[in-house]
């Protein structure tokens, strides 16, 4: 893009000065390269500044009756549609210390009087031409912010799109789950926010740590895909050995999720919680859970909270070994759990906030849930 006055529309110039004369003498000089407007005073001045059709440079006069230059600069540079506006001005004061107050308000250049036409046709210029060229790059990082957000939108989209379309996969399999992904991605993000302002969880659930935790909440039973039917879809308990190897799906789980990020080659935000909450989430505070026997803070952040989800959706859904229990049921379990299965706070804030957990299940419900 070319940054030549001549290769766009011709610019307009405002110059303010309260002499007839002076106003006609710059409009003869300036009006058969540029267009011009004239305004008599400093408050004329504001109100064509104010119009829709700015100007792209002021000549203004500094000795002004009423409102002087250093005051009509004042009150463009508070106006943010003006404050870009570059400002000379034209004056017979020569002293440096008023240059200096001048140059301090904002003004980009100082042309004395009586004026030399010569000079002011190229000092115009000039800065007309560097307006233009931060006009153009404005434009340009303008146009680049837009692209970037529309880039980050659909790369963003993209990873909801992959993560719904991988664990729905991984619902078809298991007849149990229902709607179950989706309400404890839910329950995890209305927990997180809770314990936000909490002073052990705090520093780690920043409002970006809790939009990574809910896409990868979804992911926490991904390692079942890899579980045989004929212990996933088995319609009664399990037995020990069965058992045995339906815990192995943290395990599968993870180590996909591992797999993914090393053939990306870069580590991910959310897929470090994807791996924690699928390897982890069936860990117990007190040590007795799997795969690894992780005792308290230990086991990530991530994976508690995952835990406290997953087993308050269990116990209000159906499965074929038990009914669905109440909502208040839930609670009693869980409180129960406190300290011993799961984190003592965690507990303590699901109980504080337990109606919305009900809310969550009543709005993604399905047949086997009794919330």
């Amino acid at each position: 893009m070319s940054m030549e006055l001549g290769s766009r529309e011709r610019p307009t110039i405002l110059v303010v000065d309260d002499t007839p004369d002076n106003l006609s003498l710059m409009s003869g000089l300036l009006r058969d390269a540029y267009k011009v407007k004239l305004a008599p005073s400093g408050e004329r001045a504001l109100q064509v500044v104010s119009g829709e059709s700015k100007p792209d440079l002021i000549l203004l006069d500094i000795m002004m009756p009423g409102m002087d230059g250093y005051e009509v600069l004042r009150r463009l540079q508070q106006d943010a549609a003006a404050a870009s506006i570059p400002v000379i001005f034209l004056t017979a004061m020569t002293a440096a210390e008023d240059e200096k107050i001048g140059l301090d308000l904002g003004a980009v250049d100082y042309i004395s009087k009586p004026i030399n036409p010569a000079i002011v046709l190229a000092r115009v210029h000039t800065q007309l031409q560097l307006k233009f060229a931060r006009d153009v790059l404005q434009n340009h990082n303008e146009f680049l912010e837009r692209e970037v957000a529309k880039r980050t939108r659909e790369v963003v989209a993209i990873q909801d799109v992959t993560i719904r379309a991988i664990t729905s996969l991984a619902e078809t399999r298991d007849n149990e789950t229902g709607n179950h992904i989706r309400r404890t991605q839910h329950y995890v993000r209305l927990l997180a926010e809770h314990l936000q302002a909490h002073p052990r969880f705090s520093a780690e659930l920043s409002a970006e740590n809790i939009e990574s935790l809910f896409k990868s909440a979804p992911l926490h039973d991904i390692g079942k895909v890899g579980i045989p039917d004929r212990i996933l879809l088995k319609p009664g308990r399990l037995d020990a050995d069965e058992f045995e190897i339906m815990k192995t799906h943290t395990t599968l789980g993870r180590d996909a999720i591992v797999q993914a990020e090393q053939e990306l080659g870069e580590s991910i935000t959310f897929l470090r919680y994807a791996k924690e909450i699928a390897y982890s989430h069936q860990e117990k505070w007190d040590g007795s859970g799997y795969p690894q026997g992780l005792v308290a803070e230990a086991i990530p952040l991530s994976a508690r909270l995952m835990a406290l989800a997953d087993v308050y959706d269990a116990l209000i859904s159906q499965r074929v070994y038990k009914p669905a229990f109440s909502h208040d049921k839930a609670l009693e379990i869980i409180r129960e759990g406190r300290g011993n299965h799961f984190d003592p706070d965690i507990v303590d804030g699901f109980l504080q906030i337990s109606d919305g957990f009900a809310q969550i299940a009543r709005q993604y419900g399905d047949e086997s849930i009794k919330p």
